[in-house]
């Protein structure tokens, strides 16, 4: 009984070990493409979801999303390692003071968990997304990653990336997004099917327009350094 428990317990290492070699051949092939595909857009053809997604290179993206989405989901991308710890600190605090846990997630770990992962999976699956987002972080850099979080992000009804999101919701290429289409945009990347662009309602309507002022921020200080010249 103990050889048999062995030999399995040896089968599902070697796998492991396997599988972990093979999603780090992956991230080192993605540091030269971009990626075909992700989980979330199999899943949606799967169930029967039309899904729309074209990758375009970073400089075919406006710069305008790349400063709306930094200043909606991680103002300091162009600093951190790729995992904020002073935002789950500050996110910790306000829990402890009464608040909802609000996510923490930089822009480096969606991207691990978009292409590597899946949703869902517990504590399993954010330990590899922590460990992928410093692969990344390491062999990618700031520009490749923001490249590709730009072309994977889901937009609602099967629309992932954002030539597809600006072509679908505003009828222009990702290149000729203007500041508040971009902050549109961004304003509903948490809830993106529950949230519209077209028409956005007084929610996405107001927090566009605040993104925008924040934008100028990142814009005057510098915060989308990392990837824009």
């Amino acid at each position: 009984m103990r050889a048999i428990a062995w030999r399995w317990a040896k089968r599902i290492g070697l796998g492991v070990l396997a599988l972990g070699l093979l999603i780090h051949v992956y991230a080192l092939l993605l540091a030269l493409i971009l990626p075909p595909t992700t989980f979330n857009m199999t899943g949606s053809t799967l169930v029967g979801r039309d899904v729309q997604h074209r990758s375009v290179p970073l400089e075919e993206i406006s710069p305008h999303l790349v400063r709306a989405v930094i200043a909606a989901e991680d103002s300091r991308f162009c600093s951190h390692g790729g995992i904020d710890m002073d935002a789950i600190n500050q996110a910790l605090r306000e829990r402890s003071a009464g608040g909802r846990l609000r996510g923490a997630s930089t822009i480096s770990q969606q991207t691990a968990k978009n292409v590597f992962f899946w949703n869902g999976g517990g504590f399993v699956r954010k330990a590899g997304e922590a460990w992928m987002t410093l692969v990344i972080e390491t062999i990618w850099g700031k520009e490749r990653i923001m490249e590709t979080y730009l072309n994977i992000a889901e937009w609602g009804d099967g629309i992932y990336g954002a030539e597809a999101a600006a072509q679908a919701r505003f009828g222009v290429s990702a290149a000729e997004l203007s500041p508040y289409q971009a902050a549109l945009l961004a304003a509903v990347l948490p809830n993106p099917n529950d949230w519209r662009v077209d028409p956005p309602g007084n929610y996405v309507s107001g927090r566009a327009s605040t993104l925008q002022q924040r934008m100028g921020i990142v814009q005057r200080d510098g915060l989308a350094s990392c990837v824009l010249d």
